[in-house]
Order: structure tokens, then sequence, then C-alpha cells
């Protein structure tokens, strides 16, 4: 049994709120982190949500856009599968510039992103569904 005259054990703290500059930092390395997917704009969410209020908003819109490029990446190969299917292979020929496609768009609005709200504004992507609200 504890004694009442003790101090209770400590607690743990919540983190420290962001400064703004460290709010605009996190917030435009989600977005710059779509480059490699889906991973940077989540982990980034998950710790600074409730820590810097750019950081939770801008996070937010990168991860549900990489969640947004993740779906039709499946779907396009789903797609692809069929399509080579059907055509006994020569769709494979063409398919292939569909991922790609999908990529490289990915890459020039993760980096939209990162360029605009670094810059100090804030960025939404053309595409994208908001699952995270």
């Amino acid at each position: 049994m504890t004694d009442p005259a003790q101090p209770a054990q400590s607690q743990p703290q919540p983190a420290a709120p962001l400064t703004e500059a460290e709010d605009k930092q996190w917030a435009s390395f989600a977005h710059l982190g779509g480059i490699i997917w889906i991973l940077p704009a989540l982990i980034i969410w998950l710790v600074f949500k409730d820590r810097g209020p750019r950081t939770n908003v801008e996070a937010k819109e990168a991860l549900n856009f990489q969640i947004t490029v993740g779906i039709a990446q499946v779907a396009v190969f789903i797609i692809n599968t069929i399509l080579t299917t059907v055509t006994l292979g020569f769709w494979a020929l063409i398919g292939w510039l569909l991922p790609l496609g999908i990529w490289v768009a990915s890459l020039i609005f993760s980096i939209m992103g990162f360029s605009k709200v670094n810059a100090g504004g804030s960025y939404r992507y053309p595409i994208n569904i908001r699952f995270i609200k």
C-alpha cells in the first residue's frame, strides 16, 4: 500500500508545443516525405499533430494524398493485370507507363507542397481524397 505522504509516481508530461519555425519545418517535411511514400507523413502526423497546428493540417493533407496515391497504384495494378491477360501480354508493353505516371505526379506534387509550406503558405493537392479529417 502506498503512503499518502509520499509523492505519487511522476506521470508523463505532454510534449512542449512546437515553435513557429519548428511547426513550419515539420509541416513541410510531411509533404517532402511523400517522395518515399506514406510513412514519413504518417509518423510526423502521429508524433506532432497535438504539438503544432500547421503540422497537424499539413501532415494530414500529405497523408491523405499518399493514401490516395496508394489506392491509385493498386487500382492501376489490377487494371494492368486484367488488360495484360485479355490482350495476351501486349498491354504490358505500355501498361508500365501508368504506375510511372502516378509516381512522377506524386513526386512533383510532394515537392510543390514542400516548397509552398516551407515558404510559409499552405498546400492543397489537386487530387486528394480526405480520409482523415
